[in-house]
């Protein structure tokens, strides 16, 4: 399989570490030849149609700080609109990072790949939040497949579990917390009985929350993976405006020792059902599934034949996020 991959952040680098450990034990099991032709990143590209290695990839990235300086191969200054030109593919990884406004530019990058004949996997919530039918009725008029398994909660199986595992159920609603950033900073504040800007601000001093923590703690991130998941599992036609959104930054330490008094945790909490699009902070009891610590994302999804059934992961960290690309490649592959 040719890969074209664009973006090489924190995922991108996860799924070149994972090519450099998995790529031979892939080929064994699955005879799969994951062969990355080409990598983009704000610098230019790094083209190679025998294959380029991911170690040096990302010794490239790390030493030079620009994926152009590839040796011998790289390309500065070309978009990644151009290497879809002129790079022969079978699948496009698109993993630049997510852009709520208007979904750009990864949502004409994916358009761009369907309309050639491509399959896409990616880890990209903005275009699946902002324009997921569109996407999906282009990929289906073109025949190609769609895989987006790391859009939502990291590791946590839930979109392939849903439609292969529960394939004969219907889903009636889903329930889950399903950003780690604000489960991290929730979970140490119930421990400590510190402040949300006191951890807060330790969270971004680990790599935890981002420099600019407003996608996470606001909400925004948690209300893209619920429209995702109202769309792809329950047959919604719904968008990001939708989705009726409250995030954690007003959560006081006093609020969260009233709810420990009675037995129960503060987390922020997504919700999809016939009469419900929502984010919120929300009171679970101790002891529940949903009392997860750390960065672990769950979901309880409500079925008709299988009652609840409940999945949990880690919802953040590269290598994590590139298990499900990974996964999402075999399945591609294994449908062929």
């Amino acid at each position: 399989m040719k890969i074209v991959m664009l973006g090489f952040g924190a995922v991108g680098q996860g799924v070149a570490r994972v090519f450099s450990t998995k790529r031979d034990k892939i080929k064994e099991k699955y005879g799969l030849d994951l062969n990355l032709v080409a990598v983009t990143d704000t610098s230019g590209a790094a083209v190679c149609l025998e294959g380029l290695e991911p170690e040096l990839l990302l010794e490239t990235k790390a030493k030079k700080g620009r994926i152009s300086e590839y040796p011998e191969y790289g390309v500065p200054g070309v978009s990644g609109l151009e290497v879809m030109d002129d790079v022969d593919y079978d699948c496009l990884i698109e993993v630049t990072p997510t852009n709520i406004d208007d979904g750009e530019p990864a949502k004409t990058h994916i358009l761009k790949a369907f309309n050639d004949g491509k399959d896409v996997v990616t880890s990209n919530k903005g275009p699946l939040a902002l324009c997921y039918r569109e996407l999906a009725d282009t990929a289906g008029s073109n025949g190609v497949e769609f895989k987006f398994e790391a859009s939502v909660g990291g590791a946590m199986p839930i979109l392939n579990f849903a439609h292969e595992t529960l394939a004969g159920c219907d889903i009636n609603s889903v329930l889950g917390i399903l950003n780690g950033t604000t489960n991290y900073i929730l979970s140490r504040m119930a421990k400590e009985g510190t402040s949300y800007e006191k951890i807060l601000q330790e969270s971004q001093e680990l790599g935890i929350a981002e420099t600019n923590p407003t996608q996470d703690v606001e909400g925004i991130d948690a209300a893209c993976k619920v429209v995702i998941l109202a769309n792809s599992i329950m047959g919604m036609d719904v968008s990001y405006e939708d989705v009726e959104v409250k995030g954690i930054s007003g959560i006081t330490p006093e609020s969260i020792a009233l709810a420990k008094k009675d037995g129960y945790l503060i987390k922020l909490v997504g919700e999809i059902s016939e009469d419900s699009l929502e984010v919120s902070p929300r009171l679970v009891r101790e002891g529940s599934p949903f009392a997860v610590d750390g960065t672990l994302n769950v979901a309880t999804l409500k079925t008709d034949l299988a009652d609840d059934v409940t999945v949990v992961g880690k919802g953040a960290g590269s290598v994590e996020t590139a298990s499900a690309i990974l996964s999402d490649l075999i399945s591609i592959w294994k449908s062929r």
